[in-house]
C-alpha cells in the first residue's frame, strides 16, 4: 500500500492569535469545506479544541457516497499547530498537521497529511483519477475562501503538492 503526502501553504496578513482562533475552532471546518461534500458536524465541538478531543462528521467525498468520518485531535500546541487523526473513515490512514508560522507582514499556515487509500491496487489506480483530484479541489475550495475572509499577503505564494512518498 502506497504512502501519499499532500502539503499546502498559504499567506494571509492576520495574527498568529487571529489565526489560531480561526483554524483551531472546530466548527470552521465546514466553513471552509466544500458545499457538494454535504458535510456535517454530528458531535464533538461542544469545547474548545484539546488533545483527545473526538469529533464525528459525516460526509459525501464522491456523490453518491456518504461516510462517518472520525477524527481524534491527538496534539495540540497553542497558538502553534495541531494534529489530527482519523480513528474510522474513508482512508486506510490520515494523519494532519496544521502548523501556523509568523512570516512579514502575517503568517503562513501550513498543512501536512500524510494518507494512505484502502484496497490495495483498487485504492492505487482509483488515487489519481478520483481521491488526488478530489484532494487538490477541496484543498483550492479552501484557499479561495480563507483569501475571501482573510484577504491576500502581498508578495506570498501559496503552494500545493502532492505525492508518493
Amino acid at each position: 500500500m502506497k504512502l501519499y503526502r499532500l502539503r499546502a501553504k498559504q499567506g494571509f496578513p492576520i495574527s498568529k492569535n487571529r489565526a489560531w482562533e480561526f483554524l483551531s475552532d472546530p466548527k470552521n471546518l465546514k466553513v471552509i469545506t466544500p458545499e457538494h461534500m454535504g458535510f456535517h458536524i454530528l458531535s464533538g465541538v461542544e469545547r474548545p479544541m484539546y488533545p483527545g478531543q473526538i469529533i464525528q462528521y459525516k460526509v459525501s467525498p464522491f456523490s453518491g457516497f456518504t461516510t462517518k468520518w472520525v477524527t481524534e485531535i491527538t496534539h495540540v500546541k497553542e497558538g502553534e499547530y495541531f494534529v489530527d487523526e482519523q480513528r474510522f473513515g474513508p482512508y486506510a490512514l490520515w494523519h494532519h498537521k496544521h502548523f501556523i508560522n509568523e512570516v512579514d507582514d502575517g503568517i503562513e499556515m501550513e498543512d501536512i497529511i500524510d494518507y494512505k487509500i484502502p484496497f490495495g491496487v483498487l485504492g492505487q489506480i482509483a488515487h489519481p483519477i478520483l481521491v488526488k483530484k478530489q484532494l487538490k479541489a477541496i484543498f483550492t475550495f479552501r484557499e479561495e475562501k480563507l483569501k475571501q475572509l482573510f484577504g491576500s499577503l502581498q508578495g506570498y505564494t501559496n503552494k500545493l503538492e502532492m505525492k508518493t512518498i
